[in-house]
């Protein structure tokens, strides 16, 4: 088994692998909150010393000018895509960010060339606090699952998850997944946010974190059965306990807005 630096990258929030070809791509919240920069290396301990290019900059005004959030870098239809979240203002008086979920893509062989264009905000039907989109193709489709605020709900997020028309438009209605419910969702803030895809055999599974991001940021898990309407959500099984939380003992606080990757050799 082999042993990864813990972390693997320093000073970076909601960190974000991806294995392509062999090599591994990092990005994750810069800690200025200003840009967007990808590393990449051949394995998982050199993505700390490996260089970091710029790849976009915020706005000076307006949408995506501040406070931006958990890039994920994803690979679809030959064509690379990343997906952020910004904010237009400063957070509103009740303490809620004012963020929304933006795409850029780039269909270059190489996602560090400078050829990211904008392809605009993801629009959902609720035009409200929306962050940490994630996308999966299973099955031929494109799915995007991510936070949101619904005022007709209590807290600060809940999980929601459409199809995609392409990767920057939405191509159904979201469904609403889970919702801050259980008392270790409810710490701080209730707060479902950051989801990561996970699959193995037949099950589809999908993390999520909740409650506040200090120590009580925990992670919970969805399962459902590889087949089934992913757009049901009596297909999604939701695990009264957290998967991840606080282990003092161990010296690991807060683990919270996670992604998965393979070990160099995909045994792990």
């Amino acid at each position: 088994m082999a042993v990864y630096n813990n972390p693997i990258v320093l000073q970076r929030a909601d960190p974000w692998v991806l294995k392509v070809d062999g090599e591994y791509y990092f990005t994750g919240s810069d800690p200025e909150y200003n840009c967007i920069a990808i590393r990449h290396a051949s394995n998982i301990n050199d993505l700390q010393k490996a260089p970091e290019t710029v790849v976009w900059r915020k706005h000076e005004s307006g949408p995506a000018s501040i406070y931006i959030w958990a890039p994920e870098l994803h690979r679809i239809n030959g064509a690379w895509y990343i997906y952020f979240a910004g904010a237009a203002t400063d957070f509103e008086a009740s303490g809620l960010p004012t963020h929304r979920m933006f795409v850029l893509e780039n269909t270059d062989d190489d996602p560090t060339t400078d050829n990211w264009v904008e392809k605009g905000q993801i629009v959902t039907p609720i035009d409200s606090f929306a962050l940490d989109a994630t996308t999966e193709v299973i099955d031929g489709v494109q799915y995007l699952v991510w936070a949101q605020k619904d005022p007709a709900i209590e807290g600060n997020s809940n999980l929601y998850i459409a199809k995609m028309a392409n990767p920057w438009t939405l191509g159904s209605e979201p469904v609403m997944l889970t919702k801050p419910e259980y008392d270790w969702e409810c710490i701080d803030f209730l707060v479902n946010e950051g989801p990561a895809f996970l699959f193995h055999e037949n099950k589809i599974y999908i993390t999520y974190s909740a409650s506040g991001t200090g120590v009580p940021y925990a992670v919970g898990l969805l399962t459902a059965e590889r087949g089934s309407d992913l757009l049901d959500k009596a297909s999604w099984t939701k695990s009264p306990v957290p998967v991840f939380k606080t282990c003092a003992e161990n010296g690991q606080y807060g683990p919270g807005h996670n992604s998965f990757t393979k070990s160099e050799d995909d045994s792990e």
